[in-house]
């Protein structure tokens, strides 16, 4: 029978990461062989084991975290020390990220009442396997040959050079280099030995992108709120997403939020503009560079292997071609399967030109503006109807090239997966937000093309409101998507969250959309289910089919604010809290509904952190808030929910341009605004 490779869960594994660096390992802290553990950088393994034994055993252990770039962890030597049930011999590991590497204390401390004698045994190995072939759940890679020189191991990976060294002499027994420091405790004392792990290049890739952590200016975000659970959680997501910021190696100076570590760290189109997108009220840089990013590698011709076409914003950027062996999936190292993309760079653009953007940014995008147009108008719509579809006519490509990527996202009600080519429900509203706003800023730049893209809009908002609508026994409501017949996908779905807010439906439409997804089939305890109950093949843990995902919860939250149901827009809100504190205020990528007693259930495989999950803060603030921008014309609009969703609420380090203001809500619906200049108009609103 052949070997059967399961991709690996994440759910409890320790994860830090500082940019293109990654590190997982047990909850204990240790790194074992033949699993998903390891230290990457940029997509390769550079250390596959780091197991520390005390005396030849692993350490029990006590208790850990992992926080960002960092992580430590409490484990006992419970056979060395006093007798009994006291833990006496505290083996403490402090591992921290540094850019291209890492550096771990390991600390022994007695608390013992006699001298405790024994051997500290660090064993390192290293396979140099990629993340696809990891993902692939092919774990058990063959180890690298290491060489020793007194304190130093040296490794040599198919991408990168490897140096170890720690405070002692090493040694190598098989394919493993060893460590040994015999050490003698006297009561109350304490031993350390440092592992430093170093990384350089050896090859150049499409995407050689170092940490960019320091680039944005974030250092004052917080929130006060009765509600306890929120301060914590905006703090911890802010420090996530900070450490997932790379910078452009085609221009270091702008940075971009890879997708999520460690299956996506890397700057992926849609991801990474709407965790840029969602950060908007805390400043433009990390927008602009995401901006920038996506535009240099904006499509310019035509290539079915790529999906590439002239004006087309890729879908994801890689270091080397993307796809275990074997595996149906193989993509090329810039991929442009996404239907989504183009439109969202569109809407960033817009938005961040509402928050700020300096008027020469958005000035030197035009001609990326004015690509990302034509493909809107043109390659996008690849049949008569006016609407934008998707097909991989490759063959190893992604089947389905909206956020719901997998092969089972769209299903028909009774279950049944819809055929291609697709037209999503929500990648038309993305178009007449994007062709809208469009209008909106060429026309405020002195530009007399405006007039055409917002006549655009309004044809595909037409065709929205014509063609997407679906009816059960509960009334009308938008179906997920058009399949390759024209006929409507009437899963109910959370995509129809995506609509709200962008100007493709009625208030009238609105308030059903409004209605259906926050009904039991739609709105769990912990969020919006991607999929309704009542639609076959609902399965809580499915990756589409009804999980839930931060992201897609936070966005309908903004849409339902944005069409003026603020109490709705607080009860998703309110759910994100619940949902991010029982997950340690670390969001993952997405997570069952279903309860484990009082909590949702991890999805086994989910990143953690991922970026538009740690950027939902920015979509809790807006919504409780009801903040709206207009930087250009001088105008903030503050409309928060009839119900505050946390109580009061005060925000600081939100940035009108380059000045930091706060806003402060109190429970009797009292909005406070101070440090914008007095140019700018505070509308308050009910």
């Amino acid at each position: 029978m052949p070997t059967r490779h399961r991709q690996p869960w994440l759910h409890d594994l320790a994860i830090s990461v500082r940019g293109n660096v990654t590190a997982l390992s047990g909850e204990d802290g240790q790194v074992r062989p033949g699993t998903a553990h390891g230290l990457y950088v940029d997509d390769e393994r550079v250390l596959s084991g780091l197991r520390v034994t005390v005396g030849g055993d692993e350490p029990s252990l006590v208790g850990g975290e992992a926080r960002a770039g960092r992580a430590q962890f409490l484990s006992s030597a419970r056979d060395l020390g006093d007798p009994g049930a006291d833990p006496t011999v505290e083996v403490r590991r402090s591992r921290e990220l540094v850019d291209a590497g890492m550096v771990e204390t390991i600390e022994l401390v007695s608390r013992a009442a006699a001298t405790v004698s024994s051997v500290l045994r660090v064993e390192v190995a290293a396979d140099g396997a990629d993340m696809a072939t990891v993902k692939a759940g092919m774990v058990d890679q063959p180890p690298l040959a290491p060489s020793v020189e007194g304190t130093r191991v040296h490794l040599e990976a198919p991408r990168h050079g490897v140096t170890v060294e720690a405070g002692a002499s090493a040694g190598v027994e098989g394919g493993t280099a060893v460590y040994e420091h015999p050490f003698e405790l006297p009561p109350g004392d304490s031993v350390e030995l440092v592992v430093t792990v170093t990384t350089t290049r050896r090859t150049q890739s499409a995407l050689d992108a170092d940490p960019g952590l320091d680039a944005v200016a974030w250092d004052d975000v917080a929130v006060e709120a009765d509600d306890p659970r929120l301060e914590p959680l905006v703090a911890e997501s802010v420090a996530d997403l900070r450490h997932l910021l790379l910078r452009d190696p085609l221009d270091r100076a702008d940075v971009f939020a890879a997708a999520g570590t460690p299956w996506y760290l890397t700057l992926f189109g849609r991801d990474s503009i709407w965790a840029a997108r969602l950060m908007l009220p805390f400043g433009t840089e990390l927008a602009g560079g995401t901006l920038r990013s996506l535009a240099r590698r904006q499509g310019t011709t035509d290539d079915p292997d790529s999906a590439e076409q002239p004006g087309k914003i890729p879908h994801e950027v890689r270091r080397t071609a993307y796809g275990a062996a074997g595996h149906a999936l193989q993509l090329p190292p810039l991929y442009y399967g996404t239907v989504d993309a183009t439109a969202l760079w569109v809407c960033l653009l817009v938005d961040a030109w509402r928050w700020g953007l300096p008027e020469e940014q958005v000035r030197a995008l035009l001609p990326n503006l004015d690509a990302a147009l034509g493909w809107l108008t043109g390659p996008g719509r690849p049949d008569t109807d006016g609407l934008l579809k998707y097909i991989d006519t490759t063959g190893h490509g992604l089947a389905n090239q909206g956020w719901k990527d997998s092969g089972d996202s769209m299903r028909m009600r009774d279950g049944r997966v819809a055929d291609a080519p697709i037209a999503l429900v929500e990648a038309q509203a993305y178009a007449v937000e994007a062709l809208a706003g469009a209008a909106d800023l060429l026309e405020a730049l002195g530009r007399d093309d405006a007039g055409r893209w917002a006549q655009q809009a309004a044809e595909v908002a037409a065709r929205v409101r014509d063609r997407f609508w679906v009816e059960d026994g509960r009334g009308r409501y938008l179906a997920m998507a058009l399949d390759g017949s024209g006929s409507p996908v009437d899963g109910v779905g959370s995509n129809m969250g995506h609509v709200l807010g962008t100007g493709a439906v009625t208030a009238d439409e609105a308030a059903l959309v409004a209605e259906r997804l926050t009904s039991p089939g739609l709105l769990d305890r912990f969020g919006v289910r991607t999929m309704s109950t009542d639609t076959g093949g609902f399965n809580p843990i499915g990756y589409h089919t009804g999980s839930i995902w931060t992201h897609d919860t936070a966005i309908a939250a903004l849409g339902l604010s944005r069409e003026g149901f603020g109490d709705l827009a607080g009860t998703l809100a309110r759910a994100l809290v619940a949902s991010g504190t029982a997950f340690d205020r670390r969001w993952p990528e997405l997570y069952s509904g279903s309860p484990v007693i009082e909590s949702p259930a991890p999805y086994p495989a989910s990143c953690r952190p991922q970026a538009w999950s740690a950027a939902s803060v920015g979509a809790l603030v807006t919504t409780a808030l009801g903040l709206r921008a207009d930087v250009p014309n001088g105008e903030l609009v503050v409309r928060p929910p009839a119900t505050p969703p946390f109580g009061s609420l005060r925000v600081r380090g939100l940035r009108w341009g380059a000045t930091t203001f706060s806003v402060a809500v109190d429970r009797d619906g009292s909005v406070h605004v101070e440090g914008l200049p007095g140019s700018v108009s505070v509308v308050v609103t009910a």
